[in-house]
């Protein structure tokens, strides 16, 4: 009887520690899944869809309503600056709004028709914000160089770091390598922005990606007044001095 016994009570510490192990897989894959279910569509220069758990972000919209037909209806609308490559009206208003939730800025926010005013939820530098499914935080942009300062002063626009389940998605808006980027921490995918006179080099965007260390880097808003940015040099400075640096090049304007 006793060898029955202790027979059944090793059967059933096997079966527990199975259990266990199982659970534990199962909670590994599920955040796993978190990381890799944020999907990251171009659109043009600053402008992006982000899709996560059925909820669908536009970054930006610009191009009329033809640039978003393909996609699902907007959840939520990211509007960073008031300039018309981030704020356009045209497009906003020409999109369906219904249950869609905006979020900007002030001086975004005192820029638009009283209708859509009331969908938006403003953010000044520093704020944070839950929604269903991601959180997000207001991060200050803005230009540094005396000649430049008038393009973006501090406090008018927003960047934004956005956190979806276990990953954080920070995008620039229109800002040089200001000390707030620098001491971004933990950041999966970081949008970053390169184009004079407007924003900053291409060298000064490397040292400040070099700086807080991003898992994956997307330059993006890097067409200026003398045409595109050398991406590919910003690529070759970053992964010389730090080769762990994802940098992903994507599509911003093969449609100009």
């Amino acid at each position: 009887m006793k060898i029955k016994y202790y027979l059944i009570l090793a059967l059933a510490a096997s079966l527990s520690a199975c259990k266990s192990d199982k659970k534990e897989t199962i909670e590994i894959d599920m955040a796993e899944n978190e990381i890799s279910n944020v999907e990251i569509t171009p659109v043009e220069h600053a402008s992006m869809v982000l899709s996560y758990h059925g909820k669908t972000i536009y970054v930006d919209p610009t191009g009329g309503l033809e640039a978003y037909e393909t996609f699902p209806k907007a959840d939520y609308i990211l509007i960073t600056d008031i300039h018309s490559d981030h704020l356009h009206l045209n497009t906003i208003e020409a999109l369906n709004l219904s249950n869609t939730k905006i979020i900007a800025p002030e001086a975004v926010y005192e820029q638009l028709p009283k209708n859509i005013r009331s969908i938006t939820t403003t953010m000044i530098n520093g704020a944070k914000e839950e929604f269903e499914t991601f959180n997000i935080e207001a991060i200050p942009m803005y230009n540094l160089r005396e000649e430049a300062l008038h393009f973006h002063p501090k406090g008018r626009g927003n960047g934004y770091v956005l956190t979806f389940g276990k990953q954080r998605v920070y995008i620039s808006g229109d800002t040089e390598d200001i000390p707030e980027m620098r001491a971004l921490k933990n950041i999966d995918k970081a949008f970053i922005c390169m184009n004079l006179p407007y924003t900053m080099t291409v060298e000064s965007a490397a040292d400040a990606v070099l700086s807080f260390k991003p898992k994956q880097v997307y330059p993006y808003h890097y067409r200026g007044t003398e045409g595109l940015s050398d991406v590919g040099a910003f690529k070759d400075i970053v992964n010389k001095k730090n080769n762990k640096i994802e940098v992903v090049q994507l599509d911003w304007y093969s449609n100009n």
